[in-house]
């Protein structure tokens, strides 16, 4: 099912005159020992009863991308009792965030998904919610096909799945995986102020940069300036962009779309209409390549829809989350809708 929103709602944005609140602190976490590597993890306890989701982030980006959704999807729904409740953890992958880098120094996408599935083993809380965003959405839907027992349902948002048409920005990062091109490219950009660099990603992935509150701005530019302090920072980014550039060109049984046609658990994906990154027409393309998938592409959203409207990505989540339960009753638990269940749903 292929749907354009008209009409988002929650509505995100501040209304006009109005002062923006103040944002809630990011999440706290603690380092895990995993059988590869070492991993920092955010968590935003819910009850006992609420059900594990596991977030992961995209290229450069850390756990603390998540700080917004993971607050409202672990929290009730005033009137709505029967809404599914999160336990949410939310990684940083190793090199990303504060997670150190891995002994491999492996950052390929199968490595990725491994110290996922490692994580997801060491909660023991599986199978869980995978909720991931640009390239953590090309690992989610890697460890989705290859361990379908661990994933209940998987959410896509932005995800960063193999597109050869040529856009401005994929370019610069194909650009800046080529060997000997990309550390010449950091380089020059460091000499940047953080300050500077901080505005130009934000607007690389924002659609209005302003949403961003300025108390957000500056712990961006604060974990630049940090990011700059680590030796492994920039190796980690430039790795990771060739591996994704690679599986960009990966054809077969190796393709991710291949691991997309794979996947068992009900899918939602998520696009927004003013991405600059991932193009949204993709959209057409998820519809059809994974078994069963809810996909909507949101008007006036760019690339972190999580980050730029998070009320409107947990009220689609939710609805996704009741559209699951529905379809599939105890099929779910498997992380399976049966094919009969999801002709029912499916809507024009």
């Amino acid at each position: 099912m292929l749907r354009v929103t008209d009409d988002p709602t929650p509505r995100d944005p501040v209304p006009a005159g109005s002062a923006p609140p103040d944002p809630i602190p990011h999440w706290p976490g603690q380092f895990v020992d995993l059988p590869g590597s070492q991993v920092f993890v955010r968590t935003a306890p819910a009850a006992e009863s609420a059900e594990p989701a596991v977030f992961i982030h995209g290229l450069g980006g850390s756990s603390t991308n998540w700080t917004d959704l993971m607050d409202l999807l672990s929290r009730p729904v005033v009137g709505h009792a029967d809404a599914t409740v999160l336990a949410c953890w939310a990684i940083d992958l190793p090199g990303f965030g504060s997670s150190p880098p891995p002994a491999s120094d492996d950052y390929s996408i199968n490595a990725h998904a491994t110290a996922v599935v490692e994580l997801i083993e060491k909660l023991g809380r599986g199978p869980v919610h995978l909720i991931s965003n640009s390239m953590g959405g090309a690992v989610s839907t890697r460890v989705a096909a290859c361990r379908p027992d661990l994933v209940r349902t998987l959410t896509l948002v932005s995800p960063a799945l193999p597109d050869l048409r040529p856009r401005p920005l994929p370019l610069r990062l194909a650009l800046a995986a080529l060997p000997g091109v990309g550390p010449a490219i950091m380089d020059g950009l460091r000499r940047l102020p953080a300050e500077v660099r901080t505005d130009r990603a934000l607007r690389d992935v924002y659609t209005d940069p302003g949403v961003v509150h300025p108390s957000r701005r500056q712990e961006e530019i604060a974990e630049v300036l940090r990011r700059d302090t680590l030796l492994y920072a920039n190796h980690a980014l430039i790795r990771s962009a060739r591996s994704l550039v690679t599986e960009y060109f990966k054809v077969g049984r190796r393709s991710l779309w291949r691991d997309a046609a794979r996947v068992e658990a009900p899918a939602l994906i998520l696009h927004g209409s003013h991405d600059r990154l991932v193009n949204p027409v993709m959209a057409g393309k998820a519809a059809r390549a994974f078994p069963t998938a809810r996909v909507l592409v949101l008007p006036g959203v760019g690339h972190v829809a999580m980050m730029e409207r998070p009320g409107t990505v947990a009220a689609e989540v939710r609805a996704f989350l009741d559209w699951v339960k529905a379809a599939g009753g105890p099929a779910i638990a498997a992380g399976r809708l049966s094919e009969e269940a999801a002709a029912n749903q499916v809507q024009s």
